[in-house]
């Protein structure tokens, strides 16, 4: 039989974990729809992010953890640190145009503070498995690129797989096509592949085997939420904030692409989801991340026990009037 005195104790420590916000984690590719995602979340003062790590991606991750400190500094959140990962996928070679990822490192148009501060000495897996496991309460990450840190650290320590609580993911195609050929700049006959899957099919299939529960912001579901020339005028006009000012140098730099009609809000969907989960629609699926030419980065659903939540539609107005009214403030 439990003593009174420790029963109220244990008690009073379940209230109190029930009580404290989930620790969020962000990791990025620092592209330009990832700036969109994390100064969405900043917008919101209550939403509690430890740490940035950023992944090999759209942009090269120097350059990415640069800016990405510059964005948390404008922000006024220094105190938020940030991480570099590798150079390079877990297996493969497989990368985003140079002309794409020249655009991510340079951010043209985007006036960001000057660097106060270099990105943290440690991996960006290291500090993730170190974080993981003195986690006190299960950590929420929101992946915006491939997938290359999140397995890393779970390779390195499988053990930290249930200190998340849950990973949102942006990626992958499951009931649509891919969208290697959007844009006519990449070339191949890979047809059903999304960006971040194709950079790094070893490290997605890890993830997907992990047994962590997965909110996967699929294509499916960013192909609702269109980004064209007149929420373009419209964010420009409200969006007066220094973090909405930002944003607006970001999509001003995309301009070729939203003109084209070839502009979607993949990654901020993913964060809109986060803070606001009724925004997507879901069905629970088995992923398997497809490794072979000419479909690696596949991400297809199969018969077998669910491991993701995949959204396969999304409410766009719902996320319009969101993205306005964060960064009119």
């Amino acid at each position: 039989m439990i003593p009174l005195r420790a029963l109220l104790a244990l008690l009073s420590a379940v209230a109190l974990a029930s009580a404290q916000p989930t620790p969020i984690l962000i990791d990025t590719d620092a592209g330009s729809d990832d700036f969109m995602a994390v100064a969405l979340l900043l917008a919101h003062p209550s939403v509690g992010i430890d740490a940035i790590t950023v992944v090999n991606g759209m942009a090269h991750v120097d350059a990415g953890a640069r800016n990405m400190g510059r964005l948390l500094d404008l922000a006024g959140r220094k105190q938020v640190p940030v991480f570099a990962g590798r150079n390079t996928p877990l297996r493969g070679a497989n990368e985003f145009p140079a002309e794409w990822r020249k655009i991510s490192d340079n951010l043209p148009g985007v006036a960001l503070p000057h660097a106060s501060r270099p990105p943290e000495t440690k991996h960006a897996a290291d500090y993730l498995v170190e974080r993981l496991r003195n986690a006190q309460i299960p950590v929420q990450i929101l992946a915006l690129g491939p997938l290359t840190n999140i397995a890393e650290a779970l390779q390195r320590d499988r053990s930290v797989a249930p200190k998340i609580r849950e990973i949102v993911i942006m990626g992958g195609a499951v009931q649509v096509p891919g969208n290697l050929q959007d844009g006519g700049v990449f070339h191949t006959n890979n047809q059903t592949a999304e960006w971040n899957m194709f950079i790094d099919p070893l490290a997605a299939s890890i993830v997907f085997r992990s047994g962590v529960p997965i909110l996967l912001i699929a294509l499916d579901a960013t192909n609702k939420v269109h980004i064209g020339p007149q929420f373009l005028r419209q964010f420009e006009s409200k969006a007066q904030s220094p973090l909405g000012r930002v944003v607006a140098g970001v999509l001003k730099a995309d301009r070729e692409m939203i003109d084209a009609g070839i502009f979607y809000a993949w990654d901020p969907l993913a964060a809109a989801a986060l803070l606001q989960p009724g925004m997507v629609q879901t069905a629970a699926m088995h992923i398997d991340i497809r490794q072979n030419v000419p479909e690696e980065g596949r991400t297809m659903a199969t018969t077998g026990e669910p491991n993701a939540q995949v959204a396969v539609d999304a409410d766009a107005a719902a996320f319009r009037a969101l993205f306005l009214e964060s960064f009119t403030k």
